[in-house]
């Protein structure tokens, strides 16, 4: 794990006993006691994540807006200032470059979230394509971004509000609660300058991500663990962050999203945050309407119907009854009851629908050469395990 990079919490994570892995190339805490606690937590009260791996970009200038507009889906020029919402980078093939947030925290500023392991990617793409454009790029994670450097940590779960509360400043107390989802406003939390957004990535309404300078994150940490402790605040890793996102059927990159699959918006029910109407062309629009008219697949979201069976994972076959493939996992994770969940992508003919009964194939990691359907009596082989069809996304809490 040398080459791996390190946020400013990683000797606060092993203090906290967590569980270290590599995840994009950085050293990430796993979990600390138990992905399931943590899952619950988040679900019951509430959960604390560093997420600070994330890449985080400042776009502004007279022409930030219709920069943002040409590289992303979705329509910057709707977005009010103090609001936020979720978009695409796309190729000119129509593929997905990445899936990004976009914050409006002023007039000419904007904030922009991207995933760990895109970062350099994505700043590449976007000066690529910054051309005549007046605005000026910065990563904000970056030294050279001075005072105004910041990394993310989310607090996600039902009691989040009651926790920020215990930490603002009084005078921005009634701001805090009236924020609307995917609202976002400057702060003092703890003393610590910071962006307040009502976002997340784990389902919750009563969600927020909290954008601080990186010197200022492990003590806003502490402040957070300490200010929710008795309204049953834990940290929580990587591996709930996944459960959560899965069980809310929230895509990942290079899962739902790109990876061996090549999938984009079309296929996974997140189409209407690609505005092909607005005023603006994005790059790629005119390759991704042919591939959303070609699309004949769907994505589900599947719960085994039996505890202790072998986990799938991206790539496993999906069955219908008869034994016919009808499509392939994406994700799957153990979900608050124990039960294993996740999503598939299937054909549109398959009558996948809510209710209905698919069989799921667990390969194993090296699947045994030659793999026969009909093997001698007395040796294994490969069962397929029933799972229920839900619905594509639970229903909303909070």
């Amino acid at each position: 794990m040398a080459d791996l990079k390190r946020t400013a919490l990683f000797e606060t994570h092993k203090q906290l006993g967590a569980r270290m892995a590599p995840f994009g190339g950085w050293e990430m805490p796993l979990w600390y006691a138990s992905a399931r606690e943590e899952h619950l937590a988040v679900r019951t009260a509430a959960g604390l994540f560093d997420v600070s791996h994330m890449g985080m970009f400042d776009v502004r200038g007279p022409d930030a807006c219709a920069f943002l507009d040409r590289v992303g889906t979705n329509d910057v020029s709707k977005l009010a200032v103090g609001r936020s919402h979720y978009s695409y980078m796309l190729d000119e093939h129509g593929n997905v470059v990445d899936d990004i947030m976009v914050y409006r925290v002023e007039p000419e500023r904007y904030i922009v979230v991207v995933n760990a392991a895109n970062n350099d990617k994505d700043w590449a793409w976007l000066h690529t394509h910054v051309g005549d454009f007046r605005c000026a790029l910065r990563d904000l994670r970056d030294p050279a971004s001075g005072a105004d450097r910041r990394v993310d940590l989310a607090l996600q779960g039902p009691r989040s509000l009651e926790i920020l509360q215990r930490l603002i400043l009084n005078s921005q107390f009634s701001i805090l609660n009236s924020l609307p989802y995917t609202g976002v406003m400057r702060a003092s939390l703890a003393g610590h300058d910071v962006f307040i957004s009502r976002t997340g990535y784990t389902g919750e309404r009563i969600a927020y991500e909290i954008f601080v300078h990186p010197d200022a994150s492990v003590a806003l940490w502490h402040a957070l663990l300490d200010a929710g402790r008795d309204l049953g605040l834990k940290p929580c890793g990587l591996a709930a962050r996944d459960s959560l996102r899965t069980e809310a059927g929230l895509p990942l990159y290079g899962h739902e999203l790109g990876g061996p699959l090549n999938l984009a918006p079309c296929h996974i029910g997140f189409d209407n945050f690609v505005k092909t109407g607005k005023a603006a062309d994005f790059i790629g629009k005119a390759a991704y309407l042919e591939k959303a008219a070609r699309n004949t697949s769907k994505m589900i979201r599947f719960r085994m119907n039996e505890k202790g069976v072998r986990p799938s994972k991206l790539g496993d076959p999906v069955l219908e009854r008869r034994g016919r493939v009808i499509g392939t996992v994406t994700s799957c994770a153990q979900d608050g009851e124990g039960y294993l969940l996740g999503m598939a992508l299937v054909e549109q003919s398959a009558g996948a629908e809510e209710g209905s009964v698919i069989y799921i194939v667990a390969l194993p990691e090296r699947i045994p050469e030659p793999l026969k359907p009909f093997a001698p009596p007395g040796s294994r082989t490969l069962m397929p395990d029933a799972a229920t069809v839900l619905s594509r996304f639970p229903p909303r809490r909070g």
